[in-house]
């Protein structure tokens, strides 16, 4: 399935992989208030997200991030369910990061 891990573990784990790709599957419209730096926005909500997901590369990291932690583990599962093996859910999403963010 897919792994969690708190905010002090998730930064931790995409500081030390070379391979992290990290998914923030909120709206266009939450990312516009900022995100972690690298993330790319795949929005959850959107009718092309599977195919989206689809399109990557199922050997990569996949760090997935939401606005709580609820939409990216529904990302997570999915992913699971399609043969992406490496995936982490960050608990408790952009509420709690307390570190740099990007405006897109």
């Amino acid at each position: 399935m897919f792994k969690e891990a708190n905010v002090l573990d998730f930064k931790r784990m995409i500081a030390d992989d070379d391979n992290a790709v990290l998914i923030d599957v909120r709206t266009p419209e939450e990312c516009s208030q900022g995100m972690i730096p690298g993330a790319i926005n795949i929005n959850l909500m959107s009718p092309e997200f599977m195919d989206s997901i689809l399109e990557l590369d199922r050997n990569k990291n996949y760090y997935m991030i939401c606005r709580s932690g609820g939409r990216s583990a529904t990302a997570a599962g999915a992913m699971a369910n399609n043969g992406f093996k490496s995936l982490v859910n960050f608990q408790g999403g952009m509420l709690s990061w307390d570190g740099e963010l990007e405006m897109p």
